[in-house]
């Protein structure tokens, strides 16, 4: 998730207009203002809903698709970027860079789920300004709150684990902790378990929970989680018995290729299935269809959540987590393109400004997606 002071304040913008005009009645003018929180589909703009979604999943299967591809064969025309990782050339100069790479990435993760995915809700709903509260709640439109919180706290147990279905690989930092810092090892698994629990142990959805005794539980368990990361990250850079490389290499080796390998091969499966699906429902107009492709996007949105533990080499670089996992939205952009059909105002490229860049990638993505399939925490309906 990437947020921006600018978004922040076209955020409150639209707040406000939806707090400003909740009482007032439609009455179909063509001058009234649709808040674009709540604009419907129907027959009338379903032309140009379904243009924008069918647009919107072909750009998140394209991203997904070179992500892989960077990973798994070739970067910047170069060796894929798995290989450069695992054999720690560039940047990377040793493995333990690699593990320093890979513990920072979970603690980044931990903090933005207990500070900013959490944490920015309620502190906004703790000062009073409970509508901003709401639309700072990523993923509010599906209710998947809760649950994209968790993936991610797994792409962490993932990366300690060297596993995706929370058994430990031989080849893990879970199996080398344990042998050599047993208490180490337990608090760090408790941190994972017991972030984990606090998150799901919010009343779902988040949405209408926010500032539930809850929710501070689980910015509390997210803060744990962070400085015991950092407790293990130390550790095992003083630790001169562990941080070669003939004992992190094969750690390293089995991270990528049992970790984010799998995960990302699996967001680009989900994302064509999405994009499949999308296009099912624009050839034909029911809810059923409607829900299926809602069900194709909480598939595709697992691997994603699962994959932010390690958000660094193509994913950053490329710009492709702002480009599928931008938020907030720019709600009013999204409507304007839906009555324009202005498409390209979703695609950037290397050298636009940051502000022409932020502005194409509040308008795509995952969330832009979940915005058109989702009202409320249902799909969305066909007359």
């Amino acid at each position: 998730m990437k947020q921006s002071k600018l978004k922040v304040l076209i955020l409150g913008a639209v707040a406000v207009l939806a707090m400003a005009s909740c009482d007032k009645k439609n009455d179909n003018k063509k001058d009234d203002v649709v808040e674009a929180a709540n604009i419907e589909y129907s027959s009338k703009n379903a032309n140009s809903w379904h243009n924008y979604m069918n647009n919107v999943a072909a750009l998140l299967k394209a991203d997904a698709t070179a992500l892989y591809t960077s990973w798994a064969t070739v970067y910047n025309d170069g060796e894929a970027f798995a290989t450069t990782f695992k054999s720690h050339n560039s940047s990377y100069k040793t493995a333990l860079n690699c593990i320093e790479q890979i513990l920072e990435g979970c603690q980044d993760i931990a903090s933005e789920v207990g500070t900013a995915k959490i944490g920015d809700p309620y502190d906004l709903y703790q000062s009073g300004k409970t509508t901003e509260a709401l639309y700072a709640v990523e993923s509010w439109y599906s209710w998947h709150s809760r649950d994209d919180y968790t993936n991610n706290i797994y792409s962490i147990r993932n990366s300690y684990y060297g596993s995706l279905d929370g058994n430990p690989a031989e080849n893990s930092l879970y199996n080398l902790i344990s042998t050599k810092n047993a208490d180490l090892h337990n608090e760090v698994v408790s941190a994972i378990s017991g972030a984990a629990q606090a998150i799901q142990a919010i009343p779902q959805p988040f949405r209408n929970n926010i500032n539930s005794t809850e929710s501070g539980k689980a910015m509390d368990a997210c803060a744990a989680l962070e400085a015991t990361l950092v407790k293990l990250e130390s550790y095992i850079q003083e630790e001169a018995s562990i941080n070669s490389d003939e004992v992190l290499d094969p750690i390293v080796t089995n991270y990528v290729d049992v970790v984010v390998l799998p995960t990302y091969k699996a967001l680009q499966e989900k994302a064509t299935a999405l994009q499949s699906a999308v296009t099912a429902l624009n050839n034909d107009r029911t809810s059923a269809n409607f829900s299926k492709a809602c069900n194709a996007w909480l598939e595709a949105r697992e691997p994603w959540e699962s994959s932010e533990a390690f958000l660094f080499g193509p994913v950053d670089e490329l710009g492709l987590d702002p480009n599928m996992d931008s938020w907030p939205l720019d709600q009013d952009a999204i409507v304007k393109i839906l009555e324009s059909g202005n498409y390209n105002e979703m695609n950037w490229s290397n050298g636009d400004s940051d502000e022409a860049i932020e502005a194409a990638q509040s308008v795509r993505g995952f969330h832009t997606l979940e915005f058109l399939l989702f009202k409320d925490g249902l799909p969305r309906t066909v007359e």
